[in-house]
């Protein structure tokens, strides 16, 4: 494994190769990223259509539901307050944007960085509105929006969107930057 000494000091853009030398742990970190992106793609789809697996038909964003404004309003503990100012369309259309963004990123493995940070944000606020430790839950630390969050960020910093996906293409146009 290259150490991110060497890595940083050069100037050409870095591949997955020289970070991950083992072709089985590519492999499998690509299918990592690909279930990830493909949780938070599926939810927007179910939100846009209501496919009735969390989001009903009639509660689908076409048909005039609010997908984050629903969750929003239920939000009970420290930090309800706070989201109140996301119940709004403004709120549904960064939401669904974020999702269908990030799971697009992650299926195709161009903009992980972004996707990294953009969704584990998301799964920060989404934790912080159901704080397990304040509102209860099967363990008061964590749950799993912190494994969601450690998968975006595993597969942006392994640049796993090489495998299997448009990461090394999207590489050379963007070298080693955010975009990356």
């Amino acid at each position: 494994m290259a150490t991110t000494e060497s890595v940083r000091s050069t100037s050409t853009t870095v591949y997955q190769e020289q970070i991950v030398t083992s072709g089985a742990a590519r492999k499998a970190l690509a299918v990592s990223r690909i279930v990830i992106g493909w949780v938070f793609f599926w939810a927007f789809i179910d939100k846009l259509f209501g496919l009735g697996f969390m989001t009903p038909a009639e509660r689908a964003w076409i048909n005039g539901g609010t997908p984050a404004q629903g969750f929003i309003k239920g939000i009970e503990g420290p930090f309800s307050g706070f989201f109140q100012m996301f119940a709004n369309p403004f709120g549904d259309v960064l939401f669904m944007a974020g999702l269908l963004g990030i799971g697009v990123a992650m299926m195709t493995g161009a903009g992980l960085k972004i996707a990294a940070v953009t969704g584990s944000l998301l799964m920060l606020f989404m934790y912080l509105a159901e704080l397990p430790l304040a509102l209860g839950g099967t363990n008061p630390i964590t749950d799993s929006h912190w494994v969601e969050a450690m998968l975006l960020i595993v597969a942006a910093v392994t640049l796993s969107g090489d495998t299997w996906g448009l990461g090394k293409w999207w590489a050379g146009k963007v070298g080693n930057s955010w975009l990356r």
